[in-house]
């Protein structure tokens, strides 16, 4: 599908129907092409064309969506940028994209490095038509950044293949159609909000609501007003509904299944949300370099919790050991992706992109493995691989025996170094409410469903587990933690 032309096509098939919606309005199909028309006209005009680059510094909005259809209108790529960056941090991200527009929010200051356009100066009438070029599969359409964990953040540069590719395999594998809405609640700075809850939606012909951000407390509200079919989220979020007070009965009639990735989840939170809310959680996985989506439970089943299902239509997994040998079934390695779907490279970046595009497979740096059924099970980063006397140990195998304890919402494991055995496991939880977690009885748990090599030898219970902007765990704050406070007592709720 021409992305340039969707909102023609959806205005001409259904001009008065639904297409987006936030906190402060509602677009026809008419309206959003109408909108799409006087932002690329907007763009044109401040020497935006093929092959410029526009920075979106915007929180969740109509706007957002506008603006990526308009750059694409005019052969433009979009880079997103997290708004709660410092401004070192967006210069950085600006310089690198070489960005030539960059749209802020009213409020937010401007940056120094590029032209500044304030969203609400965006304009919504056309003054002119303006030509739906069609544009080459092989144009950039989004520079979408990775979070950086592992260093300087690099520019994971996404075409217009790679994103109709990433949509044909969606729409089949998530069964979206007309009559489909969509309740966007992660950030569109990042490619799952982007992919998953934008495009999918508007190409399938159904029709999405922005939430500006996730408040646990209003979610079933906005379920209950917008009557969503669908929404994607993180185990995160999933943890924090799941431990609403037991008087909150919301009606969720029209959710079909909700969407779980970025991380692994635990299955025993799954199974909590679930028998609670009563509709079915999809877990799926990704990462940006692959356009979002690589493998996902089917949605009419069989689902098997624990893993993050097999791969999408036109999509290969692989798992590789050390030597970039293939593994048996069952046996832990690298986990390794072929498809359309599959990044160009990283901007300006030759020699990293070499590295995790090998032979046409994208080096993810995931481990896990396949059953019999193509079903991945993913254990952890490779990164995160803790050895403890030449014993290989998977934390995601003892946060899910510590995300099973009662007492415990959260829990997210690494390796400590030790003089005898090389690495340890240390364990951080957060607790759930109206929970104390108590380390005897934890340890007690552990002692049922794990041999004592993987047990861990610390458990540090904090108020809130460090998290990303996406809401997922993030290990290497706490790996810096533990070394500024080693040796402080186990489960002193530091």
């Amino acid at each position: 599908m021409q992305l340039v032309s969707l909102p023609e096509t959806r205005a001409q098939a259904d001009p008065d129907g639904r297409a987006v919606s936030d906190a402060t309005r509602t677009l026809t199909n008419a309206q959003f092409r109408d909108e799409v028309r006087a932002a690329a006209e907007h763009l044109r005009e401040l020497g935006i064309g093929p092959g410029a680059v526009v920075a979106l510094r915007l929180t969740n909005r109509i706007e957002f969506v506008t603006l990526l259809f308009a750059a694409w209108r005019l052969g433009a790529t979009i880079t997103p940028v997290n708004p709660s960056l410092t401004a070192g941090e967006v210069e950085r991200q600006l310089t690198d994209s070489d960005a030539r527009l960059a749209v802020i929010e009213d409020d937010a200051a401007p940056v120094s490095s590029t032209e500044t356009l304030r969203v609400g100066d965006l304009r919504r009438t056309s003054r002119r038509a303006l030509e739906v070029p069609r544009t080459d599969p092989r144009d950039l359409a989004l520079l979408i950044y990775t979070s950086g964990t592992t260093g300087v953040p690099k520019g994971v540069m996404l075409d217009h293949a790679n994103l109709d590719a990433m949509i044909s395999m969606g729409r089949l594998v998530l069964e979206l159609g007309a009559a489909d809405r969509c309740l966007l609640i992660l950030p569109l700075f990042h490619v799952n909000g982007i992919v998953i809850s934008v495009l999918l939606p508007l190409c399938a012909g159904a029709s999405v609501v922005i939430a500006e951000r996730f408040d646990p407390t209003d979610f079933f509200d906005r379920v209950a007003a917008e009557r969503p079919t669908y929404f994607s989220a993180v185990p995160t979020i999933f943890a924090m509904l799941a431990a609403l007070p037991p008087d909150v009965a919301p009606e969720t009639s029209t959710v079909r299944y909700a969407i779980c990735g970025a991380a692994p989840a635990a299955p025993a939170l799954l199974e909590r949300f679930e028998a609670r809310y009563g509709f079915p959680v999809v877990e799926g996985y990704g990462l940006s370099e692959a356009t979002c989506g690589v493998t996902i439970n089917p949605i009419a089943g069989p689902r098997r919790p624990g893993t993050v299902g097999s791969a999408f239509p036109g999509q290969e997994v692989r798992i590789l050991d050390g030597d970039g040998s293939e593994v048996p079934l069952g046996v832990p390695g690298e986990v390794v992706v072929r498809g359309p779907n599959v990044m160009r490279g990283y901007l300006g970046r030759p020699e990293e992109t070499a590295k995790v595009l090998v032979d046409g497979w994208l080096r993810t740096g995931d481990l896990g493995y396949l059953d019999g059924d193509g079903y991945l099970t993913l254990v952890g980063r490779s990164k995160d691989l803790i050895i403890r006397g030449g014993a290989n140990i998977y934390p995601k195998e003892i946060e899910d025996v510590l995300a099973a304890h009662p007492a415990v919402q959260e829990a997210a494991v690494i390796g400590a170094p030790d003089p005898v055995w090389g690495e340890v496991v240390v364990a951080y939880v957060e607790a759930a409410p109206g929970h104390v977690v108590d380390p005897v009885t934890v340890a007690v748990h552990c002692e049922r469903h794990l041999s004592g090599y993987k047990r861990p030898v610390e458990l540090h219970v904090l108020d809130v587990l460090p998290r990303n902007a996406l809401g997922k765990v993030a290990k290497p704050a706490l790996r810096e933690r533990h070394a500024a406070t080693e040796g402080e007592p186990a489960g002193s709720g530091v």
